[in-house]
């Protein structure tokens, strides 16, 4: 907890900031939530129904459902992370995931399909993204925009390695010894780096935020945005009309691009591309933000996350209308382009906005139930497009309505300033 600092970690003496290395750490973790991701995941479907002759919308709905169940879980997860910490969090679900990849590479019906989709759901898109979200604002604030973007390169790298590889790796080894890669890979690296270099809070090994000196006067320098020192609940942040809106503003973006990136192999072959060019697509996008990663950073460190997040939500509507419209390879191209800059915003911004409207103090609580609602709109998200195709035939008409989401949330993230804290209600 917050106020119970206990220095039962040993104080590091470094001739730079810990911080540093734990943000390393936190970025390592937001790869190796690779194998979690519907980016990752959908490399795999069209091998699972090939093999076992299921239909699209069979599998759809085993994902959607396991996506469900999992993002119901998550709210506990959140409270698991304020009651032991991240470092604990962060050896612990690893392993089990590490055993989920393992369940993978062995199914054979539903069921079990069902099963490993909830837990790699539940353990990677959740938690290895949910914890490093918790631990990077206790250990910057001044820099917070900046640190956070660091970290969300190693979903970048993620999202432009995984897809290609999975393709290579299943192609030449097959799907289980490329879940066993995965899973070595979690268990055997990633679980010992979280347990041997995570550290909860720079207060725990007698640091400060941003490795500045106690009294120097750069620990006093305002924060160029909004951002809240105040010991917001669960409870009261839920009284207030930005977290609502804003968790529309986050929902969105999972539930559309969790469709189009698990129905992409789908989507692209339609259009009489190849699936290693689905694969490239997704790789694209990916690539595409690297660069722009740290000039999100630098923005949020200066414009208020609301204004960002409502300006950005046009590039997702621009990227719905060129997908629908692709008929060439340059025109998806410029798709993957347009809904990667979309992605590097969407999601930095999102790991600003929740300690910056409502502290650090009760942030796994709140990150949780927000991750929560996340992975729910995940879940919502391949199911329509399944049932679309196998309907329809094809995309267009659930794209069409799929564009109305983007322009409400501009509306809800416009009208969605930080609200003020009062102890009795949580807002004026």
């Amino acid at each position: 907890m917050e106020d119970n600092i206990v220095l039962e970690e040993k104080p590091i003496k470094t001739s730079f900031y810990y911080g540093w290395i734990v943000l390393i750490i936190a970025a390592l973790s937001y790869f190796f939530s690779g194998p979690g991701q519907t980016y990752s995941i959908s490399i795999f479907i069209d091998h699972y129904i090939d093999k076992f002759n299921w239909s699209r919308s069979l599998i759809s709905s085993l994902y959607s459902m396991a996506t469900l169940g999992s993002g119901l879980i998550m709210t506990g997860v959140g409270r698991y992370i304020d009651k032991l910490g991240q470092r604990k969090m962060l050896t612990i679900v690893p392993f089990v995931f590490g055993l989920a990849c393992f369940w993978m590479s062995s199914v054979f019906n539903p069921i079990m399909i069902f099963i490993g989709f909830l837990f790699l759901r539940l353990l990677g898109q959740g938690s290895m993204t949910l914890i490093p979200q918790t631990l990077i604002p206790h250990w910057f604030k001044n820099k917070r925009g900046f640190a956070l973007s660091i970290m969300g390169l190693g979903g970048v790298i993620a999202s432009s390695l995984l897809p290609p590889l999975n393709n290579w790796m299943i192609g030449s080894q097959g799907l289980k010894l490329t879940w066993w890669f995965w899973g070595i890979l979690l268990i055997f690296l990633m679980t010992p780096l979280g347990w041997f270099f995570i550290r909860n809070k720079p207060e725990n090994i007698g640091l400060t935020p941003d490795g500045v000196e106690k009294g120097d006067f750069r620990a006093k320098i305002t924060p160029r945005v909004y951002m809240s020192n105040d010991p917001w609940t669960l409870k009261q942040a839920m009284t207030t009309r930005a977290f609502w809106f804003m968790i529309y503003c986050i929902v969105v973006p999972s539930l559309v691009n969790t469709g189009l990136t698990f129905h992409m192999v789908s989507i692209v072959t339609e259009k009489g591309f190849s699936s290693g060019f689905a694969a490239y697509i997704l790789s694209i996008s990916a690539i595409i933000r690297f660069p722009i990663t740290f000039l999100a950073g630098y923005l949020l460190d200066r414009i208020r996350v609301h204004i960002l997040k409502a300006v950005n939500f046009f590039l997702l509507a621009g990227a719905l209308f060129l997908i629908l419209q692709a008929d060439s390879k340059i025109t998806l191209i410029i798709y993957a382009l347009v809904h990667g800059v979309f992605m590097v915003f969407d999601n930095v911004s999102t790991g600003v906005l929740w300690p910056n409207y409502f502290g650090n103090k009760y942030l796994g609580s709140i990150r949780g139930f927000t991750m929560t609602a996340i992975v729910i709109g995940s879940s919502l998200g391949p199911l329509p497009f399944g049932i679309a195709y196998d309907y329809f035939g094809g995309y267009k008409e659930v794209m069409i309505i799929t564009m109305i989401l983007p322009i409400l949330a501009i509306i809800a993230a416009f009208v969605s300033p930080p609200p003020e804290y009062t102890a009795e209600k949580g807002e004026k």
